[in-house]
This record gives structure tokens, C-alpha cells and sequence, in this order.
């Protein structure tokens, strides 16, 4: 679903266009050999780094529910993801922890992982990313509780502004049985085990 197939779309020539502007704008020279196909390039990443906008979590979500009786935590913790903040279009990156109480339903572990693929495939902000991910599970599958954590380095911080390197932000939000502060300080323990 997020692999490496070739980029294809309607927008593409139009954003080597802008990209092929924004060169000269810079005060480069597009028709440089070494910038030659550096439009395409760009173009084909940013739709890459976007193309979550094209995809509905929800359905991948449903299209692995299964009745289970299943009641206890469901973690899935260390996903790695990558995107890009919406104020500067700098990439953060880290990892997002996932917790879920089946309801009488459960869902493929690999579509956990997907959801966090497809919000973070977006122009985010980390905070919004954490809210999606947590909305999407609780909507699709009506859990008992729905636990997120996210923890991400910033370009924006690292490479400009303050050029803080080593900050390390980290968002949560949750539902249900999460609310109790015991079962959020077992999840916390677990994605803290290595």
C-alpha cells in the first residue's frame, strides 16, 4: 500500500513546474546537468511523502476485522514512521506506540501499523497525527479503549530555529478504559520494555 510503486499523477508535471521556478527563484540554474531532473525528483517525492491524503484508514482497518473475544490489551509499540510538519515541509520522524481493548473485535496487526502510515503520509503536525490515529481505531473498531503515543525528533527544530538536535517530543491521547491511570501506566511500562 505505502511500498515503492512508481509515481504516477496528474499533478506531477505541474509540480516539476513549481519545483523547476523554485530552482531559479533560489538563484540556481534548472538546466544545470546536476539539477537536470532534479524537479522530477522532488515532485515524485512530495508525492510520496503526501500520499496518505489518497488513502482512507478506516478502510484498511475494516478490511481485516475479526470477531474475537479477545478483551486484554493489544499492543503494537516501535512503529517507525516519517513525515512532514506543515509549517516548513521539514520531515519528523520517530516512532508511534499503539494500544487498543478489543470490544469483540479485532483487526489485522499490520493494519495498526498502516493507519500510522496513512496520517503520517500527510502535511502533520504531530500533535493532529496522535488524534487521527487514535480516532480512526476507536471509530472503526468501537474498542473498549484506544491508547497513542508518539515520539519524534523535528527537522524544523533541528535544522533551523532553535537547531536543537537532540529534543525528542513526545504527544499521547486516549479513550475508554485508558482514562483509568492504572491501565495507561501498564501500557506505558510495556512499550518502555525492550
Amino acid at each position: 500500500m505505502l511500498g515503492k510503486e512508481e509515481i504516477s499523477s496528474p499533478a506531477l508535471g505541474e509540480l516539476q513546474e513549481h519545483y523547476s521556478r523554485i530552482l531559479s527563484l533560489l538563484g540556481e540554474d534548472p538546466s544545470r546537468e546536476g539539477l537536470l531532473k532534479t524537479p522530477e525528483r522532488v515532485a515524485k517525492a512530495m508525492l510520496t511523502l503526501t500520499k496518505g491524503y489518497g488513502m482512507d484508514p478506516h478502510e484498511v482497518l475494516l478490511s481485516a476485522k475479526f470477531r474475537e473475544e479477545y478483551s486484554q490489551m493489544v499492543i503494537v509499540k516501535d512503529i517507525d514512521f516519517f513525515s512532514l510538519c506543515e509549517h516548513h515541509m521539514l520531515p519528523f520522524y520517530g516512532k508511534a506506540h499503539v494500544a487498543y481493548i478489543p470490544n469483540g473485535y479485532i483487526t489485522g496487526l499490520s493494519k495498526i501499523a498502516r493507519v500510522v502510515d496513512i496520517f503520517s503520509h500527510r502535511l502533520q503536525v504531530q500533535e493532529r497525527m496522535t488524534l487521527q490515529i487514535k480516532e480512526c481505531i476507536q471509530q472503526t473498531l468501537n474498542p473498549l479503549g484506544v491508547m497513542v503515543v508518539v515520539e519524534a525528533k523535528h527537522m524544523c527544530m533541528q535544522m533551523r530555529g532553535v537547531e536543537k538536535q537532540n529534543s525528542v517530543t513526545t504527544t499521547s491521547d486516549f479513550t475508554g478504559a485508558f482514562n483509568q491511570a492504572k491501565t495507561r501506566e501498564e501500557f506505558m511500562n510495556l512499550i518502555r520494555q525492550r
